[in-house]
């Protein structure tokens, strides 16, 4: 089979189309070929060496949705199929045209909804619904922050919460990027170049729950919560390091809860895709492109400008 891997740690360049040999399932897998993946930014850390991996050569991706190859543990070959725990498989993560995947990591893909489409929800929706519902307990009614709208994770975020019933505000740096904000359900857009994000929010008389997905900015989501409010911090695009006023804390009873690896159930993330299916849900898709360019993939990510999620496709 075919597989993008590196040997290296390095620049974008090291990743290289191999040939590699197929995995072969074991018991509790099922062999899957892969039509999708997506480049997150852990791909870009494993690659470059911030975040070693226990063994090079590497097969980066943490999704993978594919077809079924053969029947077992109530699986039939031909069904369509998605995996947020793809590193967790034989073969490599999903930039391997086949893996061999734990059953119990499976999702199944409704009819309406593509190969691609399921890549690029997979583990922005994930995350977003595990940060939202497992952990944050947001209900219908209440109001809450996501930071980083336009990203996988907070674009997502945006649509699930809306069909919980919560009033949404979100974050962006342009007036293009806050219009397409608006267009997935959010009630306000919040320039934070511009505008204080928390005190703008405290004017409206705080939110419930925040959605931290920056880290840096971790002050104004205090700053933002109402009394007995909740941070799910699930991210750190702006560095790991914030200086925070405890005494604010401290008085709002504010919660800050750590959302470590923080994924939703196979279950949930069903639940997720269906929400595409009656399109209620779209994800964010910045662009596909083949998996033989997946070193521009890591360079256009790396650049900053994607809006959405970039897809890897099998041929």
């Amino acid at each position: 089979m075919k597989a993008v891997q590196f040997a290296s740690y390095g620049a974008p360049n090291v990743l290289q189309l191999r040939d590699v040999p197929d995995p072969i399932a074991l018991a509790g897998q099922i062999l899957l070929e892969v039509k999708a993946t997506t480049v997150n930014h852990l791909d870009l850390f494993q690659r470059d060496g911030s975040r070693p991996v226990a063994q090079l050569p590497f097969t980066p991706g943490l999704e993978a949705a594919g077809i079924i190859l053969a029947n077992g543990h109530g699986f039939q070959a031909g069904e369509r199929v998605l995996t947020t725990r793809a590193l967790g498989a034989l073969g490599g993560g999903g930039y391997a045209s086949k893996i061999a995947a734990p059953i119990s990591h499976l999702a199944r893909i409704p009819d309406s909804v593509s190969f691609e489409q399921a890549a690029a929800a997979g583990l922005a929706a994930s995350t977003a619904w595990g940060s939202l519902f497992t952990l944050g307990k947001l209900q219908a009614g209440e109001r809450v922050l996501i930071w980083a709208g336009s990203s996988g994770v907070g674009s997502a975020a945006i649509q699930i919460a809306k069909q919980r019933g919560a009033w949404v505000a979100t974050t962006t740096s342009s007036h293009e990027r806050g219009e397409e904000l608006r267009k997935l359900g959010a009630d306000l857009v919040l320039n934070h170049r511009q505008q204080d994000v928390g005190q703008e929010l405290q004017k409206l008389g705080g939110v419930q729950l925040v959605i931290e997905l920056v880290s840096s900015t971790l002050q104004q989501s205090l700053e933002a919560c109402a009394p007995n409010g909740r941070v799910v911090l699930i991210g750190n695009l702006g560095g790991k390091e914030s200086t925070v006023d405890t005494q604010s804390w401290r008085l709002k009873r504010i919660s800050v809860i750590g959302g470590g690896q923080l994924q939703a159930s196979p279950q949930e993330e069903e639940q997720a895709l269906q929400l595409i299916a009656t399109k209620k849900f779209v994800p964010l898709i910045a662009c596909a492109l083949p998996i033989e360019q997946a070193a521009e993939a890591h360079a256009l990510l790396e650049s900053g400008e994607p809006q959405g999620k970039i897809v890897l496709l099998h041929s």
